[in-house]
């Protein structure tokens, strides 16, 4: 009598192997057929990275007897590439919104968050009257980009405001970039880490000749945006719905025909990589859905959604060495630090280099968007959670960089210039001096020494010495810094090898880099 619940017991174990043989897969837990307590347990462990939340290891061993002796992935690490795959399956750009002051940026960013369902009527109504209380009725649309009461109170963007959206296609991040003068070296920063532009141009009577004119922060944005790498270029003319306009296709007309030149003499292929078209930012037309013929019977065209889906941007390397230069840098339980990749992938648990400085990190987390993924590639808009440095030891413009290839760190480089507009006709010879921008890096620079002038027509050096240069001239120059700066060739890393050279708040050159010198990346 006493054997039978013995037998019991056995088959009861028996059972049980089998039960747990069958609900592995390669040594992970398969969530459906596990206990209600694993899944509990393995969704602790996910939280635990996050969260603090402290799991005893014997409680983990107990509950999973078999997980611990194979050398698979965790279960978090196999449903966090799952995510990541999913994630991935949509491409993923970065929109900078360029144009002159009040040209309607924000509102237009604004509109395309609301249409896309990122915002909801119910903040959209308490912006309504926030505008209006402060008699400010058409600027609601702009309050969603613009978040600090500065920007609201002034109507002006003055920082870059960053925002996200999908289409059925793609991932965008929106960068809203500040249009004054004032704030240029802002707009330098969104457009550094832009794929692609969305110029902004107001139709009204006026407006568009103000920002167009010499000194107007349409042409200024233009050359800065090529230089920048933003290579596929949407024209969006705005405020087609004002009384001055009345979807006037002479004005559209008028608008197009004085861009195209100056867009070709910027360097863009007008064919190719830019795309016209008519919008109201505040009224949502021609956004998600194309024009209504009763409102606008000559535009055929797509509407913005589309246009921007059906941009193509060259393919970028996940493999290559890893390049992301560092825009900001926060203290949360440990240094976290943002950026765009430029090259190769960041992964959860690589040891990286923080160049210039060398100091040597190991990735703890990542982040795409508010998304927590195990990976990010080529393009992608992270934070990265670093240990091993403090956010005290990092200033913008650093680079995450691999250990085995890392990017280079010099306080001289020799570069092509091309001279755009010197202040007050002066000359560009050695001694000049000007603030260079190159990726996220906001440095003093002298020039120390002219090297050949280019000829414009033919493109090759000329053989005569060159002593100075005047507006419109090419020239290999050398550029000296007083600080160890991150850059790459041109030729290597367009990215990271291209640059401006700013006076007195005025671009005065736009630039590549074309030599290092040897063993400055050791």
């Amino acid at each position: 009598m006493a054997e039978a619940p013995l037998l019991d017991i056995e088959e009861e174990v028996r059972s049980l192997q089998l039960d747990s043989a069958d609900c592995e897969i390669n040594g992970v837990i398969n969530p459906e057929d596990a206990r209600p307590e694993e899944v509990e347990k393995v969704d602790e462990m996910e939280k635990d990275s996050d969260d603090k939340v402290t799991v005893s290891s014997q409680e983990v061993q107990a509950e999973l007897p078999k997980v611990k002796d194979k050398e698979v992935p965790a279960p978090e690490d196999v449903e966090a590439v799952v995510e990541m795959e999913q994630y991935n399956k949509k491409r993923h750009l970065n929109v900078v919104f360029i144009g002159h002051v009040d040209a309607g940026k924000s509102t237009t960013g604004g509109q395309i968050l609301f249409l896309s369902g990122q915002v909801d009527d119910r903040t959209i109504q308490k912006y309504e009257k926030e505008a209006k209380d402060k008699s400010r009725e058409s600027w609601y649309m702009a309050y969603i980009m613009d978040t600090n009461e500065e920007e609201r109170v002034k109507g002006k963007t003055v920082e870059v405001g960053r925002a996200h959206f999908e289409t059925e296609t793609t991932r965008f991040t929106i960068l809203d970039a500040p249009g004054h003068k004032s704030y240029v070296p802002n707009m330098i920063s969104g457009a550094s880490q832009a794929d692609i532009g969305v110029l902004v141009i107001s139709a009204r009577k006026g407006e568009f000749e103000t920002g167009y004119e010499r000194g107007g922060q349409t042409r200024e944005h233009v050359q800065l945006a090529k230089t920048l790498g933003v290579s596929k270029l949407l024209v969006v003319v705005n405020k087609m719905d004002e009384p001055t306009v009345n979807w006037s296709k002479e004005r559209y007309d008028e608008i197009e025909s004085k861009m195209i030149p100056f867009l070709k003499s910027s360097g863009y292929n007008v064919k190719k990589d830019v795309q016209f078209l008519p919008i109201s930012g505040l009224m949502g037309t021609n956004m998600k859905t194309r024009l209504d013929k009763a409102v606008c019977p000559w535009w055929n065209g797509p509407c913005l959604f589309e246009a921007l889906d059906s941009i193509e941007v060259p393919p970028r390397d996940p493999n290559g060495p890893l390049r992301m230069p560092i825009i900001d840098k926060f203290k949360d339980m440990g240094t976290v630090v943002m950026g765009k990749v430029e090259s190769g992938s960041v992964t959860e648990g690589d040891t990286l280099l923080v160049m210039p400085n060398k100091t040597q990190v190991k990735v703890l987390a990542v982040f795409c968007d508010e998304n927590k993924v195990r990976r990010a590639g080529p393009g992608e808009n992270v934070r990265v959670k670093l240990s091993g440095i403090d956010d005290e030891d990092i200033l913008s413009g650093f680079v995450l960089s691999s250990v085995a290839r890392p990017i280079f760190a010099v306080t001289e480089f020799d570069a092509q210039l091309q001279i755009l507009e010197l202040l007050d006709n002066a000359i560009f010879t050695a001694g000049y001096k000007a603030v260079l921008h190159v990726h996220s890096v906001v440095e003093e620079c002298e020039i120390v020494q002219l090297l050949q002038q280019i000829d414009p027509k033919t493109r090759k050096p000329m053989k005569k010495k060159v002593l100075f240069v005047k507006n419109g001239a090419i020239v290999l120059c050398r550029i000296q810094v007083n600080n160890l700066i991150c850059v790459e060739k041109f030729s290597d890393f367009p990215q990271l090898g291209r640059f401006t050279l700013r006076t007195e708040g005025k671009t005065v050159a736009v630039g590549k880099v074309t030599e290092l010198p040897s063993g400055s990346n050791f």
